[in-house]
């Protein structure tokens, strides 16, 4: 068996506009890395967090990489223990996934350390118990593309059920992050609990839409369907310029534009040759909103977490 092992799982773009908790998918142009050692004394230590955040809790137990390896380490009686490092790609607060990335990393890791490897589905839910520590409840629509890749659609959450959705060729996510923080906490308590039944059909037209035109390369269908009227209109007065940026994406021939997970990083989808386009105009429509910005043009990538050392 191994020693130690270091896991990259990369950010994600949670609720794709209109799959609210259900649906993400990968940003592979950044993430977090995560090495995990084993000790021969029981438990989880994290040594030092490293990189774009570092005032997080070194408590395992108020850490989501901590929380889901020791959520693993207790489910099987581990006999040694892990120690861990975590070095952050993905800002705090950015709508981008980073706590469900580092747990997944953690996992990811940890689970090479095993003599007996567990399988994907089941580092799922491990790592589904140390996103909680960080968002309050226990949602899988940032995690399961980060640990599976691609675009996913996860169906429950006590027996999740996960289905890779294929990207059209040529497909590329602009991803505008605004310098600001943004907690899921914040962003979930201003939704209100109740749905109108119109907006629920739509919706689920919406999404219904949405993934049958993935499966068939349609992307008039794609730009008809990517519309979310449900989550965004209660989460746009959260984002300075956000009605601004949107429109400055769809002109410039976006497919869809929204909020990435609780935001405030503003996504797009588009065809490779109008990417640099949609990002340039995106940019200057925040820095019209008095804030500066970092962006990126990523593939969507079936290739979730791995270990690369």
């Amino acid at each position: 068996m191994r020693n130690s092992a270091t896991a990259f799982a990369p950010a994600s773009v949670g609720n794709v506009g209109i799959g609210f908790d259900i649906l993400g998918h990968t940003v592979e142009a950044i993430g977090d890395r995560v090495r995990v050692e084993r000790t021969v004394e029981r438990g989880v230590r994290i040594r030092a967090i490293t990189g774009v955040a570092t005032e997080l809790p070194l408590e395992a137990s108020r850490n989501t990489a901590g929380q889901a390896l020791k959520s693993l380490a207790e489910a099987h009686n581990l006999d040694f223990g892990f120690e861990m490092t975590i070095e952050k790609g993905i800002p705090l607060g950015s709508g981008l996934g980073g706590s469900a990335a580092s747990a997944v990393a953690a996992v990811v890791a940890g689970n090479a350390l095993l003599e007996i490897p567990l399988s994907k589905l089941e580092l799922l839910k491990f790592a589904m118990k140390g996103e909680a520590v960080a968002s309050g409840s226990v949602h899988v629509d940032n995690i399961a593309p980060s640990l599976f890749g691609g675009l996913v659609l996860t169906v429950g959450v006590d027996h999740p059920r996960t289905k890779q959705i294929p990207v059209p060729p040529g497909i590329r996510c602009v991803l505008v992050h605004p310098h600001m923080y943004l907690s899921t906490k914040e962003a979930r308590g201003i939704l209100s609990s109740t749905v109108k039944l119109s907006d629920l059909v739509w919706q689920c037209a919406n999404l219904a839409g949405f993934i049958s035109a993935c499966y068939t390369n349609d992307l008039d269908m794609i730009r008809d369907a990517f519309e979310d009227v449900i989550i965004e209109p209660q989460r746009q007065a959260l984002i300075p310029g956000f009605r601004d940026v949107k429109h400055a994406a769809m002109s410039n021939g976006a497919l869809g534009c929204s909020i990435s997970g609780a935001g405030p990083t503003v996504f797009c989808w588009c065809e490779t040759p109008a990417a640099e386009k949609i990002q340039a105009a995106m940019i200057a429509a925040f820095g019209a909103n008095g804030l500066a910005c970092d962006s990126w043009i990523s593939s969507i990538e079936a290739t979730g977490a791995r270990v690369i050392d």
